[in-house]
């Protein structure tokens, strides 16, 4: 196949791939190429100066995988999936010329044509994948990838059209071609054919788009997908030609490239007008302005900017150029580029391009009156010689006779720096000069001898010198004592989150979105600027109010076009030890040396030097010493850049090979983390051998209060089970599954939410379904906690009968005490304290001669829950002193076995009693706790209510009003839990808070609505209390009337007291009648009405309500 390349390996690449590029120069000058390298010795090394063994070791240990490195660099070693852009090329007029030509004649033509077209392909690092007649296929980013690869299949495209375009027809005219590109996710290596016919083959949409591209192109012109001109920005200048009809394709955005584009910086051409603001950077921004005032004063630095790719040196440069617009400088931009190493004075050659703004266009004539032009205006003097010297060096032909001597080319060289040298003290004379130099790792050998130099003399200048670095190489210069060195650390994650919103313009992300860009970006600003944008864009978010919310399920999130690029070159670069990347990138971002080791088929001495490679390369972390040493790779992103390259087929097969030898080799690890077992299995496409080990590891995450995880693990699961035929063995693993996952969303979501009845409520069907009462009986009581928290108290009537009925047939004890335990809770909403209390009881005793089942399936442990309500049902009762020490036990008893929402649920029952005791303090204390215990694990539900009790012990410590604001925000964010409970209570508490504001009418408005609550749900444990405070508040309205509705509240309020036992609550109510009866002159009947409620009483005496009744007695 005429006009295909051959890829050209270099040895500063190679060495970069080591972590030993610093000896590149040093190889160079002696002359060692990489034919030269496997005949290197130990001695060669030590000679040509690697003293350090380590190095000398490591190079030995390079050259002897040299010929894999070879055979993978230079041809694809696999089949992969990975982002490419494509290039279609297609020769206009064509079948005109065979008509017109004499065969042999075109037969040169095209020969012509097709060498021209590759060379230009070759030029700019593409590869020729085949020529098709007069069409030419080429592939950018393969089989190495580049991180601007696009970039030069445009600057190709462009090259190919204008080469062609000067070519002869043989038939008194030009040539002319079409250029098609497109960028896009494709499969690429494969060779179809046989012998001299194969050719390799890429399959997807991204090469049919291309070649439709090209068909639409104008002769001599290039058209270009979007997804590619996403991936430009605006590095070249174009024309948009709108949404394209093209066939076999919804209508395509496509654009014409013009030419390059005039940028100062590269950075703004990719970014455009829409650059994050800067985020976590303020001192670093600081620093480099105090060096910038430093400079103005005639004291010149250099501040070396130094971090990974995508951390934000050329956004950190850019800022500090914002910050200088107001004053007047002269800004002077070098870049460098990963092609031109080894052109000469390439940063200096194309910064004099843009200053002179020549266009590709321009004739020699122009670009020579264009740089005189510039040279001119800024009132440099330069010399002719100079000049013209600096027009040579720009490939400017002159017809000036030089007025000096031939030059050797050192003396050439010495007059080029002292030309650029004069030329920076005559701008630094007319003012402060910022000089920016990106990429400096990426300077070819001469222009690094003329920064030196520059470097060196800037010191009695105002120019401040701001230089870029990856960690490629060491930064230079540091040895001098005017030069920073700034290092730039990834960002914590505070400011990501601030950065992200920032992104989103202040709209809120769902918690799982942002928590995957966090855990996928790690600090790094410019992955999470790209896969902030690419979530927003990619449609599985819709806007609503103030936030953003999940329009669907929450797919995984892809590597963004963006950054696919220059995560695959970093791999690429180490093409013969790729694969042991990609299995590790299988088994996941972090591996053991011993499980890779039994999954890869490669001898031990070589996996060693693999490894060792992908460290020094910094693709990976190494932590011990094998065979016992972890690996961890530097970005998930890379991570994952590795694994998706591979094919679904082989992910496969890999995934089980890993499965299987973790079950063989490391049991403790699966009993440890059984999810990594389900993972692979799964990947593997093996799921009923997944499904268990999700259960497994959902039960263990449950057990350890990792409720997110539970959830996670117990639906990945529930996945699995879609992928097994229908039957009594698919059912049984869901019915598994939803039950155990009831519990870890009551924990998150609240008890009331709408996914933990779907759980429990799939869960009843499929155990009547497969005719399981003990799972049925589970199912139901779960339902119960659901309806129950709703305040949907008639559904959860039904259930206990039901629940009762199925332990009555079961004749099993536990299930006899969670039928007993609903019955308790129902009951005491009902106002039945007493038969709250004895069955609640009950089902405490069974509850602890069964253990900890209880939280495993529903989340709360038996036991502590049980005391909570009896210490509830205590109060109420009347006995005050015996309820705090339950509530204590159940308090103590959750501490011990450490479990979470079991010490959040008993504090927040504490809370509460504190705050039917009117003991402020204490109650905060405790809803303090559970609030710091809820905000870490997400319980919502018990932190909505801890925050209740909060805000109530704050408004009655004297800080009224902010305690009524957080009481309002409390409110909001308990009912967004779906909850009803104890709304009636919560508005009753709020009332009381108005009526202590002096506010009658807000208050009676909350109570009516409290009432009317209560009533509709016949939740009425709170009615005593609900009518005594309408009561107090209608005293407070004052006038007769008011009197006597307030006088009949109260009296309504003792008569459902004595009815319910409440005699705690009736106390409080007979206080509030007396009070009446006494400021009306009824003080005989006040105390014979309170006497006997009071002397019922035997413990307790000194708490709040005691105190206040027998004060009241005194009194009377």
């Amino acid at each position: 196949m005429e006009g295909a390349t051959e890829t050209k390996l270099d040895i500063g690449e190679w060495l970069r791939g080591l972590g030993l590029q610093s000896y590149e120069q040093t190889f160079r000058d002696n002359g060692i190429d990489l034919e030269i390298l496997p005949h290197l010795t130990a001695e060669d090394l030590r000679e040509i100066g690697v003293q350090a063994v380590g190095h000398r070791r490591k190079l030995l240990d390079a050259i002897g995988l040299l010929p894999a490195y070879l055979a993978a660099a230079g041809s694809p070693a696999s089949v992969e999936r990975r982002q490419l852009t494509l290039m279609f090329v297609d020769l206009v007029g064509s079948t005109d010329l065979s008509r017109r030509l004499d065969p042999e004649e075109l037969r040169e033509v095209m020969r012509a044509y097709s060498s021209t077209v590759a060379g230009e392909i070759a030029r700019l690092e593409g590869h020729v994948a085949k020529f098709l007649g007069d069409g030419v296929q080429a592939y950018f980013g393969w089989p190495r990838a580049s991180e601007d690869a696009a970039e030069q299949a445009v600057r190709a495209g462009l090259a190919v059209a204008t080469a062609v375009s000067g070519l002869s027809s043989g038939a008194g005219g030009l040539l002319a071609a079409r250029v098609g590109i497109a960028t896009g996710l494709v499969v690429v290596g494969d060779l179809l054919g046989e012998g001299a016919a194969k050719e390799e083959a890429v399959t997807g949409e991204t090469p049919n788009l291309a070649a439709r591209l090209q068909q639409v192109a104008e002769p001599g012109t290039v058209v270009i997908a979007d997804s590619t001109r996403r991936l430009v920005g605006d590095l070249f200048e174009f024309v948009e030609l709108g949404s394209l009809r093209l066939k076999g394709f919804e209508p395509v955005q496509a654009w014409r490239v013009i030419g390059e584009g005039r940028v100062e910086s590269r950075f703004e051409a990719l970014h455009g007008a829409h650059v994050t603001p800067l985020v976590g950077r303020s001192e670093e921004l600081d620093l480099t302005l105090s060096r910038w005032r430093l400079a103005r004063g005639r004291a010149g630095q250099v501040v070396l900017i130094f971090g990974e790719p995508g951390i934000g040196k050329s956004r950190l440069v850019l800022a500090l150029r914002e910050r200088l617009q107001a004053e007047q400088i002269t800004l002077v931009s070098y870049a460098c580029s990963p092609h031109h190493l080894n052109s000469p004075l390439f940063p200096f050659i194309s910064q004099l391009e843009r200053e002179a703004r020549f266009a590709p266009e321009d004739a020699a004539e122009t670009r020579l009156k264009r740089l005189e032009l510039l040279l001119g205006e800024n009132g440099e003097g330069l010399s002719s010689d100079a000049i013209q010297l600096l027009a040579d060096l720009l490939g400017i032909p002159t017809e000036r006779p030089s007025t000096q001597p031939e030059m050797s080319p050192q003396q050439r060289k010495a007059l080029l720096f002292r030309t650029f040298l004069a030329r920076l003290n005559r701008l630094a004379a007319r003012g402060p000069v910022l000089m920016v130099l990106e990429d400096a790792h990426w300077l070819d050998p001469t222009s690094r001898e003329l920064f030196d130099q520059i470097v060196d003399r800037l010191q009695d200048l105002p120019v401040l010198v701001v230089a870029t670095f990856r960690p490629e190489l060491p930064p230079p210069w540091t040895g001098f004592p005017h030069v920073t060195l700034l290092m730039l650390n990834r960002l914590p994650q505070a400011q990501v989150v601030v950065l992200v919103d920032r992104i989103t313009e202040g709209k809120a992300l769902p918690a799982e979105v942002l928590d995957q860009i966090l855990a996928r970006t790690e600090g790094v600003p410019l992955f999470t600027e790209e896969l902030t944008k690419a979530v927003l864009e990619a449609g599985i978010l819709r806007y609503t109010g103030d936030r953003y919310v999940l329009a669907g399920a929450f797919p995984s999130l892809a590597i963004p076009a963006t950054l696919h690029d220059s995560l695959m070159a970093r791999l690429d670069r180490l093409a013969p030890v790729k694969e042991v990347a990609q299995i590790g990138a299988c088994i996941g971002r972090e591996f053991d040396h011993e499980l890779l080791a039994a999954v890869v088929s490669m001898p031990g001495g070589e996996l060693a030097a693999a490894l060792d490679r992908l460290v020094a390369a910094e693709l990976v972390f190494r932590r011990g010493l094998a065979p016992a040493a972890t690996y961890v790779f530097k970005h998930a992103l890379v991570r994952d850049a590795a694994y998706e390259s591979l094919l679904k087929r082989r992910r496969q097969e890999l995934h089980a090979r890993i499965a299987t030898s973790i079950e063989a080799l490391f049991p403790q690890l699966v009993e440890a983390q059984p999810e990594l077992v389900a993972r692979h299995f799964g990947e593997a496409g093996l799921a009923e051998k997944a499904i268990p080990y999700w259960l497994r590891a959902g039960r263990l995450a449950a057990a350890r209060s990792a409720n997110m995880e539970a959830i996670a693990h117990l639906r990945s699961g529930l996945e699995r089970t879609q992928a097994l035929p229908p039957g009594a063995s698919r059912s049984r693993f869901e019915l598994a599954l939803q039950l155990g996952l009831g519990g870890p969303l009551i924990a998150t979501k609240g008890f009331a939410s709408r996914e933990a009845e779907a759980a429990f409520q799939r869960a009843q069907e499929l155990s009547r379904e497969l005719q399981s009462e003990a799972d049925l009986s589970a199912a139901l009581k779960g339902l119960g906690h659901v309806f129950h928290v709703r305040a949907n108290l008639r559904e959860v009537t039904s259930l206990v009968e039901e629940t009762e009925a199925l332990a009555k047939r079961s004749g099993d004890p536990v299930r006899q005490a969670e039928a007993d335990h609903l019955a308790g809770v129902l009951s005491f909403h009902l106002g039945q304290f007493q038969f709250s209390r004895d069955r609640l009881a009950r089902s405490a005793q069974a509850g602890e001669y069964r253990g900890r089942y209880y939280s495993e399936v529903y989340g709360i442990d038996m036991s502590v829950f049980c005391r909570a309500y009896m210490s509830h049902c205590d109060w109420h009762l009347g006995y005050p002193v015996h309820s705090l020490r339950i509530a204590e036990e159940g308090l103590a008893v959750a501490r011990e076995i450490s479990h979470p929402f079991s010490v959040a649920l008993a504090l927040n029952y504490l809370a509460m009693l504190y705050q039917f005791r009117q003991e402020p303090d204490a109650a905060l204390k405790a809803a303090a706790e559970s609030r710091d215990i809820c905000a870490e694990y997400r319980f919502d539900y018990y932190g909505a209510w801890a925050s209740l009790v909060r805000a109530w012990a704050i408004a009655e410590s004297g800080r009224l009003e902010e305690g009524l604001a957080d009481f309002d925000a409390g409110l909001e964010d308990f009912r967004r839990t779906n909850a009803g409970l104890r709304i009636p209570h919560h508005l009753g508490l709020l009332a009381a808070l108005h009526r202590k504001a002096g506010n009658a009418m807000a208050g009676l408005r909350v109570i009516d609505e409290a009432v009317a609550i209560a009533d509709a749900s016949l939740e009425s444990w709170c009615a005593v209390e609900l009518h005594r405070e309408r009561g107090e508040l209608l005293l407070l309205a004052a006038g007769e009337e008011a009197e006597n509705q307030a006088d009949a509240e109260f009296e309504a309020a003792i008569e459902i007291a004595a009815a319910q036992g409440a005699r705690l609550p009736e106390l409080r109510a007979s206080v509030a009648r007396a009070r009446l009866q006494a400021a009306r002159g009824m003080r005989r009947e006040a105390r014979d009405a309170l006497v006997p409620i009071y002397s019922c009483f035997s413990e307790g005496l000194e708490t709040r309500d005691l105190v206040e009744a027998r004060k009241l007695l005194a009194d009377l």
